[in-house]
């Protein structure tokens, strides 16, 4: 089992058991990301990579994936736990700009909620 899919009150979690993020596992991830927005209410993903050790070209494309489907949806993707290596990676790929990261899950859940109430206003 690479993946651990949670349904939480304003998200589906996705928690990456893997050490690796590559092309071994990007697809599945695609189809975890496809399915939680097919299948969810509100939308919103949360990816938790604190796992990983290491982050290919496929993996940053998957997670993509994940954030254009978010957004097309009006929902939000957070990324948590990223190690040095791969927020480096993020850094070096200017991703930083456009992907929301976090340090850890708690606060990836915090701005998920964020993004609900900031929703409710509009």
């Amino acid at each position: 089992m690479e993946f651990k899919i949670e349904k939480l009150e304003y998200c589906t979690a996705i928690t990456i058991e893997a050490s690796k993020l590559n092309s071994a596992i990007s697809p599945e991830l695609k189809n975890h990301f496809n399915t939680a927005i097919e299948e969810g209410k509100l939308n919103n993903l949360l990816l938790d990579i604190s796992n990983c050790e290491y982050c290919d070209s496929s993996g940053l494309s998957a997670i993509l994936v994940g954030h254009r489907a978010a957004k097309k949806n009006n929902a939000l993707l957070v990324v948590s736990g990223a190690k040095e290596m791969i927020s480096k990676l993020i850094n070096l790929s200017k991703l930083d700009t456009i992907l929301n990261l976090t340090p850890s899950m708690p606060e990836a859940l915090d701005l998920i909620m964020m993004h609900e109430i900031e929703k409710g206003f509009e």
